[in-house]
């Protein structure tokens, strides 16, 4: 007889052998993102105008496709806007709900004559019923997977309907968390929907129902590309050996020809004749490329692309085509033995550097509402902070096409989670079954990027159980089933779809079995700063190999605010306030920081403002420490890049498009060659930290100076540092430094200068900015020009901490903000205008603020 724990291993065994079986299929089932180019296969879009209903009514009104229930709603005004003041609050009964959607199209007998048609959904959000005609064709149970159901016997020529019933996504998940004796950790870890939509500590709650992604009818004969991959055997700088990989469906016996062509810098054509059976069908074949041109990532070299096209011929007549964009590079993860334990770096083409970035949520709450345009102008603002790496956090979404598209034109190398955040997940055979057939899907559709550097399993879920209690909480069979997720059922995913990139199983994790913190190796997230409490010079403290999440949150500015407060809101304790703060304790956190570093602020805007240059300070301690540690550490994503609702949150960019101080920070800590001041034990180094591809050779000054303006003294220093090198320019122990000067009469300043340019400047202050009594900065500012681009000339007599240029009511975008100014310095900044402006009027409303205006 067996035992219960027989029959669980024993089931468990068959679960994973029919999610095996679903990997293999997935070849056969899912269409990857190569799309239709012109060739046989007609479709129709099924985007744009739909209807929708509460399922228990026949108010049926005009619904918008790609979309959401909440969107539609809004649209109506059947719902406030969740964003506005604490209105989130009112429009929780719409997850409780079941929606019906539909669409009524006309087909012609031409296309019907097709021999296969397809109703095909790019995403369905979540549990979706879909009837055709009035007959059911199938239903849905994953929010990340696309669709496919052959559906011509249920079509006629002229008139037809699609009817689709959203079932309510948090009934589904209380259904199925009562087949548990205990209750898994996170929000609605059963159902495979984005994890964020049920709230977190920078979103809200608001779970919605729809389709959410494309929508379309596929009518085709006697063959179509199912498949297309570009595989790299060989990649070297005079010769890159690859090979294409294709799977075509064919309803017959048939003679054809594929065409192939890799079309770029170098490319290459090639034609090949295919006999073709009933099935599926997999073709083959190998090219070669002489003197490729290699895609870098941002800061390293040009990303050039490729596009891999198919055309399938019978004769004269084209059957289907399909194409890829791609890039020709390695972007390899190294873990290799050295002083420190094994290092955990990224490599491009064999060049090893260090990762700078930060964590990508969701743009929106409501995904749909992503433009392209939205997604570019967030991208490119990353690129303009020299970053070069963008993590896509496991609680979110498998971004839009444009996102990756985007990202590998402009260089951003895109590690991604698996949808995995904070939660412990059921191992039963339905869910292994409907993730492997996720898993199957979404690395098909994203592995010709050649932005993609890594796939990770989770976010946080191997954390949770060795240190957050859910270990001493959940029986051991709880463990065993994420060992089956995270350690055999991805990776195979991987190895099977995406054989030469590479897996992660969660972040943070480490080599050590048990010890996801574990400094010798792996990934780190570090959370001893806000969570725990420790002040912003405890990341110096850190070793570990690369850390891919740490932050501090600040508020939006008041421009920001007003898109969702009113001014009888405008204080931190007012009710809508405290709604648009989602962690419990962030307003008491964030003001026990900002009391123990700065000088309390005269008034709200005043607070929301140095709330930021808080934020700003405190990523800047810990970039420019991980970045000294060079090669040690070779990694630094902070929390966070975006946000998805106006709020206060850990990101660098609100809600708006604004850039936050930390942003612009982000573009001199991140600067390619960066000059930092960094105590440590008592004294005070200078580090000179480069990722260029060549040797440095310049001139390190530096001055102590008064608060009032007085030269203590300076000094000057030769600068080498190798190729992508870091070193120590100057060490001495901090009383040296000071020159018997009191702390909070003096600071330090450090610029970098190659051939006289400047490179990197940065100031040391040598005690905390409350204790010292900032003198009245003399600011002054006129518009002006810069390259004939609009801009804004600002001088200081004396040092002008965080110099802050703004135009309330006037949609800008300054190239520098939040900057200091030395004495006598001048400084011309340039700006982007969205539009027009009245020049006299940006004249009058335009001003400029520092440190010492706060208070």
């Amino acid at each position: 007889m067996s035992s219960s724990r027989d029959v669980r291993q024993g089931s468990h065994r068959k679960a994973l052998a029919a999610a095996a079986l679903v990997l293999t299929l997935a070849s056969a089932t899912c269409r990857n993102p190569a799309h239709s180019g012109p060739g046989a296969v007609r479709r129709v879009s099924l985007d744009g105008r739909w209807e929708f209903t509460a399922a228990g009514g026949e108010d049926w009104r005009p619904a918008v496709v790609p979309g959401c229930v909440h969107l539609d709603l809004m649209r109506h005004n059947l719902i406030p806007d969740p964003f506005y003041r604490d209105a989130e609050s009112a429009v929780q009964w719409v997850e409780e709900e079941d929606w019906r959607y539909r669409r009524i199209f006309d087909l012609d007998e031409a296309f019907l004559a097709e021999e296969r048609v397809d109703l095909v959904f790019d995403g369905l959000d979540t549990f979706a019923r879909i009837t055709v005609n009035g007959r059911e064709l199938g239903s849905t149970d994953n929010m990340f997977r696309a669709w496919k159901f052959p559906v011509k016997p249920f079509l006629r020529p002229g008139r037809n309907e699609i009817l689709i019933r959203f079932d309510s996504p948090v009934k589904r998940e209380r259904l199925l968390e009562r087949r548990l004796p205990y209750k898994l950790p996170g929000e609605a870890p059963h159902i495979r929907k984005a994890p964020y939509q049920f709230g977190w500590d920078w979103g809200p709650r608001l779970a919605t129902s729809g389709v959410w992604r494309p929508a379309a009818l596929e009518a085709w004969s006697a063959a179509r590309i199912e498949d297309l991959q570009l595989i790299q055997d060989v990649l070297t700088p005079a010769r890159a050996a690859l090979r294409v990989k294709a799977e075509i469906l064919s309803t017959g016996n048939l003679a054809a020809a594929a065409e192939i062509a890799l079309e770029g810098i170098n490319g290459h054509r090639l034609r090949k004749s295919v006999r073709l059976e009933p099935g599926p069908n997999s073709l083959e074949c190998v090219m070669e490329v002489e003197n490729p041109s290699l895609w870098w990532p941002a800061g390293m070299g040009e990303q050039p692309l490729y596009t891999l096209r198919l055309i399938l011929r019978r004769g004269p007549e084209v059957l289907d085509s399909a194409s890829l964009r791609t890039g020709l590079r390695t972007l390899t993860l190294e873990q290799i033995p050295d002083a420190w334990g094994t290092c955990f770096r990224f490599s491009a083409n064999g060049v090893p550097f260090f990762a700078k970035g930060g964590n990508w949520i969701p743009a929106d709450s409501f995904p749909p509402r992503v433009t392209r345009e939205r997604y570019e102008r967030l991208l490119e603002d990353c690129v303009r902070a020299h970053m070069n790496m963008i993590r896509v956090w496991g609680g979110g979404i498998y971004e839009s096409p444009d996102f990756y598209d985007l990202c590998d034109e402009l260089g951003l190398v895109v590690w991604q989670d698996f949808m995995f955040a904070c939660a412990l997940y059921p191992g039963d055979e339905d869910f292994l079954l409907n993730e492997s057939a996720e898993a199957g899907d979404i690395i098909r559709r994203l592995r010709h990027h050649p932005c993609l550097a890594l796939w990770c399993g989770n976010n946080e879920c191997e954390e949770g159980w060795f240190h957050w209690g859910w270990k001493e909480a959940l029986p051991a069979s709880v463990w065993s089933d994420y060992e089956r997720i995270f350690h055999d059922l991805l990776p195979r995913a991987v190895r099977l779809h995406d054989p030469g990139r590479a897996y992660w199983p969660s972040s943070p994790h480490s080599l050590r079995p048990g010890e996801p913190r574990a400094e010798d190796s792996g990934d780190m997230h570090v959370w001893d700063v806000w969570h725990g409490g420790r002040p912003f010079e405890s990341y110096r403290d850190k070793g570990h190999r690369f850390l891919s999440e740490f932050g501090f949150q600040s508020f939006p500015l008041l421009e920001t605010v007003r898109t969702f407060a009113r001014p009888e809101d405008w204080s931190l304790s007012s009710p809508v306030m405290r709604h648009h703060q989602k962690h419990p304790r962030g307003n008491d956190i964030i003001l026990h920081y900002l009391d123990g570093r700065y000088r309390m602020p005269e008034d709200f805007e005043s607070l929301l403002w140095l709330s930021q240059v808080l934020q700003a300070e405190g990523m800047k301690t810990a970039v420019e420490h991980f970045r000294s540690l060079k090669p040690r550490t070779m990694g630094a994503l902070y929390w966070q890049l975006n946000d998805c609702w106006p709020t206060a949150s850990w990101s660098g960019i609100d809600y708006t498009g604004r850039w936050k101080a930390l942003h612009y920070y982000a573009r001199r800590f991140f600067s390619p060659v960066l000059a930092a001041v960094i105590p440590r034990e008592g004294k005070l180094d200078v580090h000179v930290v480069s990722d260029r591809l060549r040797p440095l050779r310049g001139e390190l000054r530096w001055t102590l100076a008064s608060y009032d303006g007085r030269r203590v003294y300076g000094g000057r220093a030769d600068v080498d540092v190798a190729a992508g090198g870091a070193t120590v320019v100057l060490s001495r122990p901090m009383e040296s430094f000071l020159s018997g000067t009191r702390p909070e009469e003096v600071y330090l300043h450090c610029s970098l200068e190659e051939d006289g340019r400047l490179l990197s400047s940065n100031i040391h202050h040598f005690t905390p900015l409350k204790t010292v009594d900032l003198p009245d900065p003399g600011l002054t500012w006129r518009l002006t020009t810069s390259g004939g681009e609009p801009a804004v000339t600002v001088s200081a007599l004396r040092l002008a901490k965080n110099v802050h240029l703004e135009a309330p009511g006037f949609d800008l975008r300054f190239e520098d903000n939040f900057f200091d100014l030395l004495p006598g310095e001048e400084r011309t900044v340039a700006f982007d205008v969205s539009s027009p402006a009245d020049i006299s009027l940006l004249k009058k409303i335009l001003r400029a603020r520092s440190l010492r205006d706060s208070y």
